[in-house]
């Protein structure tokens, strides 16, 4: 998906993940990660979002929760939005402060108090249920916390295992039963996603949750809520940001912009974001009938694979569908040209959309490619952890 942009935009770091591999210091089933890429791509959304008037909250399950990688997002936006009980551990464990916990997965009600002691700026809600148990952590420490009421997807847009969140038609109800709680205060409401690529252009274009969200926000201020926040997350970027203040959100959450990694950049190179990392393997066997097949461990179901480079040769091999509920052991690639010299443990590159988190990849940080010096900065698993 993203295999030209890199080569365009990033070309030293095809090199040096493919140098890395050759020279034994990675394993198959690695994404490479170009730190100071990554820095750069977070110091320039900041300074767009601030030009605009937006707060961010970055994201980090599709980098592995990487602390290197954590620390340089969080040198220029500080803020995280942790998207389930294990990354706002990784994330407060690296230093980053906590802009919303709770949004995608609940905060469980046995780790809220160890958690809302680190005075998040907000949590996420779903239903009374949680906001009365944030409430209770909240007062037994001694504060009021400012909560996000997420809000019912729009329908035909939430995506499986992702639904919840306060029916619009029930808002009214639900806010006037949490103001009665006297640990939390409602500061804002959130919806995902509110914004989505294009599949044909990859340009970014608001859902009809980001509709409800602002009517949501409308509803609440009518209640006499102030300085309402609404987080409008999902395919936060340069391209976006401009979009988000237009409509009035105050936060996004920026996750795949900060690897040049949203689908606007398999389409547009010249997006502002500097593409971060390439996925490494190598060629494990090869089919009978010539089909090279590559060791497997991090190819997300949802990654939208195009190809592979294969640096010895230069080759090109488009990579071949696989089913979704199948174990990731292998990729095959297509048959090359008759004559062509693919050999067991060559290097494969490729670069696609991916959720690292949820893979058994190795992540490799490295540093230092713009400037030509090229360093390895350590190994980690696909939840941050050295190794």
């Amino acid at each position: 998906m993203f295999l030209d942009t890199v080569l365009t935009r990033n070309p030293e770091l095809v090199d040096a993940a493919a140098a890395l591999h050759r020279r034994g210091e990675i394993t198959p089933d690695t994404y490479v990660m170009d730190l100071d890429a990554v820095e750069s791509n977070a110091a320039a959304l900041a300074a767009e979002a601030a030009r605009l008037g937006i707060g961010l909250w970055f994201v980090v399950k599709q980098i592995g929760r990487n602390p290197e990688l954590i620390r340089a997002v969080a040198r220029h936006i500080p803020r995280s939005a942790a998207i389930d009980p294990a990354e706002a551990r990784t994330l407060h464990a690296a230093g980053a402060r906590p802009g919303n916990l709770g949004h995608l997965v609940q905060i469980p009600r046995r780790a809220l108090p160890r958690m809302l002691a680190w005075r998040p700026e907000n949590v996420t809600v779903f239903d009374l249920a949680n906001a009365r148990a944030v409430s209770d952590a909240a007062r037994e420490l001694g504060f009021v916390q400012d909560v996000l009421i997420r809000l019912e997807g729009a329908g035909g847009v939430v995506y499986p295992g992702q639904e919840g969140g306060v029916p619009m038609e029930r808002l009214d109800a639900f806010a006037e039963a949490a103001e009665a709680l006297p640990g939390i205060r409602i500061a804002g409401v959130t919806a995902f996603p509110c914004v989505l690529c294009d599949p044909e252009t990859g340009l970014p274009a608001a859902t009809a949750t980001f509709d409800l969200a602002l009517k949501a926000r409308d509803l609440l201020a009518a209640r006499g809520h102030q300085n309402l926040r609404l987080s409008a997350p999902s395919a936060t970027s340069m391209a976006s940001l401009p979009l988000l203040a237009e409509r009035g959100a105050t936060h996004g959450e920026p996750g795949h912009a900060l690897t040049g990694t949203t689908p606007l950049h398999a389409l547009d190179p010249a997006q502002p974001e500097k593409p971060a990392y390439v996925y490494v393997s190598e060629v494990a066997h090869t089919l009978d009938d010539g089909r090279p097949a590559l060791f497997g461990g991090g190819f997300y179901a949802r990654s939208r694979i195009r190809g592979a480079l294969l640096p010895r040769t230069g080759a090109r091999l488009g990579v071949q569908d696989a089913p979704a509920e199948n174990i990731d052991y292998y990729r095959l690639l297509d048959a090359p040209p008759s004559g062509s010299d693919v050999r067991l443990g060559d290097t494969a590159l490729l670069a696609f959309r991916t959720q690292i988190f949820v893979t058994r990849s190795t992540v490799a940080v490295v540093s230092g490619l713009a400037s030509g010096r090229p360093r390895l900065n350590g190994l980690y698993d696909a939840h941050g952890r050295a190794l």
